[in-house]
């Protein structure tokens, strides 16, 4: 990690422009005349030309070796990927870094990038990557002139991929012309933006993944935008199982040489001359007599063994995986690589991802994700971790998947949740806070009434109970009125009809539920019994007191006042007159 700290650190001014470049990314890649990456742009789809069929660009590379070595000495953590150039790496982690600052709602993975260069360059390892991004031989894919892959007639009038009739594929991480006219970017701060260069290649290629909004730790989010990229279910598989490897830990090796191109010859430099021509005569050699070689038998060469290659992979010692929602997978399934002349697949890297879930999140217990990187033992097998089930019913599909230099090998389990069972209520209590007797006036309501199930103290979600009046028998049990006669309490039905009896829903995961309204209209003052069952043992018993409306005392009419007398109304008027 030690240089890759020094280039982002030491190297100031790229820093800055890295960090200017982050700014400006909320807009556009880069302020140029022409069209850009802007983030608010529509997502690209299935139907983008970056989607097409586009082959395969270590076709012209024959040599290409399938993952940079390690430096003698070095080692990768356990579970890891195969090294990767540390310019390449660079470049991913710098694309994230810049990206992460303008669409902090993208959630780009470094690692993703990583996963497409591996599938489209190798990480450009094979073309002569240098410390500057750029190749010493050009990337190009094969034409798309519809022979075998897509039709694009030229975009870029052969400024990139130095064809003015057809596209081409160009670059590190593949990008056809027309679609890096609207992506690219600049992810080095050289003010340059070319495809050949893999921190600008970096940088286009994660804003062209953000695009339209997406969030891509969301997975079926994560998966249209593979798709985007490369129309292709094997290429998603194969960008993300790289993607998982590296997340399981990369290590940092140097920049690998190019292949095995001709060394040219420096300018200027002359033939070596032929030695001068000899003046004096020459004698003819005495030839001496010719005895027959003995012919020795001829022997066929033998044919070179190939060297081995992973042939197989199986998943075994479990049919199906089935558990209950939030609890542990009893099955250990496994998984075995084969080479072809048969022997195990030993330290072969295989990935086990959870997909197609719909329990609501079956993960790996170890660390919470859908997905484990294991490495296969002496014997070729690599276990899948423990695994526990999500929270919901449901179905899931385990894909083992296991790759090497020229194949790709995938192989798939289905596993089942089943619902959690609900445990038996073994107690129904009243919990709300009114009088033990709950009291109410003809022709008004009880309302506020609320009980709790349990099991053992603990709540019962999804317990049905049904609430109704009783009466005891001769018998001294209680049993439901009877609603043709029953002059009590009401419920109200949907259409308004009186029910003296009523199915209450389930109760919620804190195990409470709420009595509807009990009605009063027209019923004779008198105790009443209530009865909230979730089954015959388990119930509960509440008294219902009808009172009668308190009778109101006439107020007297006030009686009509005297005609005052005339004597009176005369003393009046002279006691007024006097004052």
């Amino acid at each position: 990690m030690k240089p890759l700290h020094r280039h982002l650190v030491n190297t100031s001014r790229k820093v800055l422009c890295t960090a200017a470049l982050a700014a400006s990314l909320t807009t556009a890649a880069v302020v140029t005349n022409t069209p850009t990456a802007d983030a608010g742009e529509a997502e690209p789809t299935p139907d983008s030309p970056q989607a097409t069929d586009r082959g395969d660009a270590r076709l012209e590379l024959p040599d290409l070796v399938a993952d940079p070595p390690l430096p003698p000495g070095a080692t990768t953590p356990e579970g890891a990927a195969s090294g990767i150039p540390a310019t390449a790496l660079d470049a991913y982690r710098r694309a994230e870094i810049s990206v992460a600052a303008a669409l902090p709602g993208c959630k780009l993975p470094w690692q993703l990038l990583a996963g497409i260069g591996r599938v489209e360059s190798v990480h450009a390892s094979g073309y002569g990557l240098k410390a500057d991004g750029y190749t010493e031989k050009p990337i190009r894919g094969p034409r798309l002139d519809g022979n075998g892959f897509a039709e694009i007639r030229d975009t870029d009038k052969g400024e990139w991929d130095a064809d003015a009739v057809y596209d081409r594929a160009v670059g590190p991480m593949q990008f056809i012309p027309s679609t890096w006219l609207t992506w690219k970017a600049d992810g080095n701060g050289d003010g340059q933006r070319d495809p050949n260069n893999i921190y600008d290649a970096a940088l286009g290629a994660g804003l062209y993944l953000c695009a339209g909004g997406r969030n891509l730790s969301d997975a079926s989010q994560l998966d249209r935008a593979v798709l985007s990229y490369n129309y292709s279910r094997e290429y998603v598989n194969t960008v993300l199982g790289y993607m998982r490897q590296y997340q399981a830990g990369a290590a940092q090796v140097p920049n690998p040489p190019a292949g095995n191109y001709p060394t040219p010859t420096p300018p200027g430099t002359l033939p070596t001359p032929l030695p001068p021509i000899s003046k004096q005569p020459v004698t003819p050699p005495v030839t001496p007599p010719v005895t027959p070689p003995v012919t020795p038998p001829t022997v066929p060469p033998e044919k070179p063994t190939p060297a081995a290659h992973l042939d197989k992979l199986e998943l075994f010692d479990a049919a199906e995986l089935k558990a209950e929602a939030e609890s542990a997978f009893a099955q250990a399934p496994k998984a075995r690589a084969l080479l072809s002349d048969g022997k195990p697949a030993v330290g072969q890297t295989v990935v086990f991802a959870v997909e197609e879930d719909t329990t609501g999140g079956t993960v790996f217990t170890a660390d919470g994700k859908d997905f484990a990187v294991v490495t296969t033992d002496a014997q070729g097998v690599a276990a899948v971790p423990a695994l526990k089930a999500g929270f919901k019913a449901g179905g899931f599909t385990l894909r083992a998947t296991a790759y090497d230099a020229s194949r790709q090998l995938t192989t798939k389990l289905t596993g089942s949740v089943t619902p959690k069972p609900v445990p038996v209520a073994d107690l129904l209590a009243r919990t709300d806070d009114g009088p033990k007797v709950p009291e109410a006036e003809t022709g008004k309501s009880f309302t506020g009434l609320q009980f709790l199930a349990t099991a053992k103290g603990e709540p019962v979600p999804l317990a049905k109970a049904t609430a109704g009046l009783v009466e005891k028998n001769a018998a001294e049990e209680w049993v439901p009125v009877d609603p043709a006669t029953a002059k009590g309490p009401f419920f109200k039905g949907k259409d308004g009809e009186k029910l003296t009896t009523l199915e209450l829903p389930a109760t919620g995961d804190d195990g409470r539920i709420a009595l509807p309204e009990l009605f009063t209209t027209d019923v004779a003052p008198g105790t009443y019994t209530l009865r909230v069952s979730i089954s015959d043992k388990v119930f509960a018993i509440v008294e219902l007191k009808v009172t009668a409306k308190p009778e109101t005392t006439p107020t007297p009419s006030p009686s009509p006042s005297a005609s005052p007398s005339p004597s009176a109304s005369a003393t009046a008027s002279a006691s007024k007159a006097a004052q």
